[in-house]
């Protein structure tokens, strides 16, 4: 499984310090070798399309950068354990055996901290040009995983660059890189907002709680909470809409995501009046799997494990069958992103997050979108959420149900999600 190992090559090729490397590996003409124990060692090999764009255009010196103040910081979530369904808040149902063998995941927040800053490029012909930098850290405190995570993100990005006659706007661009003396890996993206999904859901909630919870402020102007709704769902339509498409540029360039959450889809704006204007672009490509053929019959290394283990489970051995579920596994999180974004704006701050709506989806209703529609059509508070995927005769909770199917083969592509009636809009 390719971890990266073509990009840091190219990068020393360029005459960079940056090489996304373990303290055992080394760097020559024919790729990254890391040593990841006494037991194990891969070599990773090139892809000469790779190359080509990293000498050409990724800015790998440091000299390039200017540093800004720190942004903040945060962690990446990976699964612990599997389980099967289990039912809860009292509710009766009887449960199928196809029910019962579904599997859902505990999740864990993983050991490497991620820390962000602003920056600059300070010279060459993108010179004043706006960066975020991602940091990883050394290995002495992230351990292996974190420089094989850094490596595995930039030769994703690279990948997906390497044509620069076809370049998807929704998804973050990479500038370059360089590795400090102890041993931090930063990446510099452009800078085109510093909000998340996450980030807008969370403003718009507290919103909400003020039109609501304001009583005289609401009947000073009964009309503003319907026209902030109408916006609202235009808003989150787009949102939607730009994140799928930049899912299907990916799985249409061999590319799986495996991180995919509120906190990953990055925004060049959250007014809602500025809609039309709004391009969402998919970041943190750190767990990002290789789904190339070739690639799907290597044995997979530490951040891709977890995904083949429950395309195991689920019945998906052959290099076809596991495409097809780390596929429909990345719609699976989309899904969970729509019931996400469906919700959460809609909805007073507090009354719904993501684990708890999980937990409500896959846990309490066993997926049975129907069933959980009545439940949440019993709560005021869930009522705006409710009538948004209600929109079109219901064609929210049909393209949510499908993307949570069960079975793996039953979830429509990226694409086909793209082209669904909901995120045409023409119900708005």
């Amino acid at each position: 499984m390719v971890v990266g190992g073509a990009v840091a090559d190219c990068l020393s090729k360029c005459g960079s310090s940056f090489v996304a490397r373990s303290s055992s590996s080394s760097i020559c003409g024919i790729g990254l070798r890391l040593n990841l124990n006494s037991n194990l060692t891969r070599t990773i090999r090139p892809r000469r399309a790779v190359v080509g764009l990293c000498v050409a255009s990724l800015i790998t010196n440091s000299d390039s950068f200017e540093v800004g103040r720190l942004i903040g910081s945060y962690g990446f979530m990976n699964v612990t354990s599997y389980s099967g369904l289990q039912s809860g808040m009292g509710m009766d149902y009887a449960v199928s055996e196809d029910i019962r063998n579904f599997k859902v995941q505990d999740i864990g927040e993983g050991s490497v901290k991620i820390r962000l800053y602003e920056g600059r490029v300070a010279q060459g012909p993108l010179r004043g040009t706006r960066v975020i930098f991602k940091v990883y850290p050394g290995q002495q405190v992230g351990g292996i995983e974190a420089d094989m995570m850094a490596a595995n993100e930039l030769n994703a990005h690279a990948s997906l660059q390497s044509n620069p006659k076809d370049v998807c706007p929704h998804i973050q661009a990479l500038l370059g890189g360089f590795e400090t003396k102890t041993g931090e890996q930063w990446l510099a993206f452009r800078d085109i907002g510093k909000y998340s999904a996450a980030d807008y859901a969370k403003i718009t909630s507290e919103n909400m709680s003020k039109m609501i919870g304001g009583g005289e402020q609401r009947l000073w102007n009964p009309f503003e909470l319907d026209l902030t709704i109408k916006r609202r769902r235009y808003f989150v339509v787009r949102l939607l809409h730009g994140t799928m498409r930049g899912l299907s540029y990916m799985h249409d360039n061999d590319r799986l995501h495996q991180s995919l959450g509120p906190a990953s889809v990055v925004l060049n704006t959250v007014v809602e009046k500025d809609a039309p204007y709004l391009i969402p672009r998919l970041r943190d490509l750190a767990f990002s799997v290789d789904i190339r053929y070739s690639q799907l019959e290597d044995r997979p290394n530490i951040l891709s494990e977890g995904l083949w283990r429950r395309a195991s489970v689920a019945g998906a051995s052959s290099p076809l069958e596991r495409r097809a579920f780390g596929i429909a596994d990345d719609i699976y999180e989309a899904g969970l992103l729509f019931a996400y974004l469906a919700f959460v704006p809609f909805c007073e701050a507090g009354v719904m997050d993501s684990i708890s709506l999980r937990r409500l989806l896959e846990n309490t209703f066993q997926l049975d979108l129907q069933a959980a529609r009545e439940y949440c059509s019993a709560d005021d508070r869930l009522l705006e959420a409710v009538k948004f995927l209600d929109l079109g005769d219901g064609a929210g909770w049909e393209l949510l149900q499908a993307m949570l199917n069960r079975d793996y083969r039953g979830r429509p592509i990226a694409e086909a999600v793209v082209n669904h009636r909901f995120l045409s809009g023409t119900f708005l």
